[in-house]
């Protein structure tokens, strides 16, 4: 048999996330098995084995394939918005915000991380790779909330980690409360308020500005 393209191996690899996306969304990540994702996805066990080691491997996967476009949409609003960092982060905020409620795979995501896996057994590794990135994803903030500083956008004394972890922590609640329940309000149209009610609290906070 001929060896299968890197077009080709692509393909499969993605056929494979679709379907795993599909069926954790549906049945949640517990009750489904690779079994299943190979018979969603039209392929063998072993050609999932062959991209992926288990299944937190493929819902990691999913999950990175999702966030690929971030670092993109993030580049289009610094050239948007040269020497105006606070501008890039009420956009990136609205942008996720709004992804989640019109994005079917984003939305899907959400709701398999926050409602459909529990991260024990084999899933706990999921965990920990998550738990990294998350310390990862404090940096960043922490190092644009630092540029808002220096360039008078926030005050002097902003405590960066606390309010780093503040803004996951807020963003995540949103969605979470949205994705439990849609029709208690509109996410994709509430973004900018929502977010602009975040941001007035970097500003004018007493507790977040105090000495450290």
């Amino acid at each position: 048999m001929a060896r299968k393209t890197k077009a080709q191996a692509l393909e499969t690899r993605n056929q494979i996330l679709d379907a795993a996306l599909a069926h954790f969304s549906e049945h949640g990540v517990a009750a489904t098995s690779l079994a299943d994702i190979a018979t969603a996805a039209g392929v063998t066990r072993g050609a999932i084995y062959w991209h992926f080691k288990n299944k937190a491997d493929v819902l990691h996967e999913i999950w990175l394939r999702c966030d690929a476009g971030l670092d993109d949409v993030e580049l289009e609003y610094q050239t948007k918005y040269p020497g105006d960092p606070l501008s890039v982060i009420r956009s990136m905020l609205i942008y996720i915000l709004d992804a989640t409620a019109k994005d079917p795979q984003r939305r899907a995501l959400m709701e398999i991380i926050f409602h459909k896996c529990e991260f024990v057994g084999e899933m706990s590794t999921l965990q920990d790779m998550r738990q990294s990135l998350l310390l990862e994803c404090y940096d960043r903030i922490e190092l644009v909330l630092r540029e808002c500083i220096e360039v008078g956008q926030l005050p002097a004394g902003l405590n960066t980690l606390q309010s780093a972890r503040l803004m996951c922590g807020y963003i995540n609640g949103m969605m979470e409360n949205w994705l439990f329940n849609p029709q208690a309000f509109d996410l994709a149209t509430d973004a900018p308020q929502l977010v602009d009610a975040f941001i007035d609290m970097l500003r004018l906070s007493p507790t977040l500005s105090s000495a450290r």
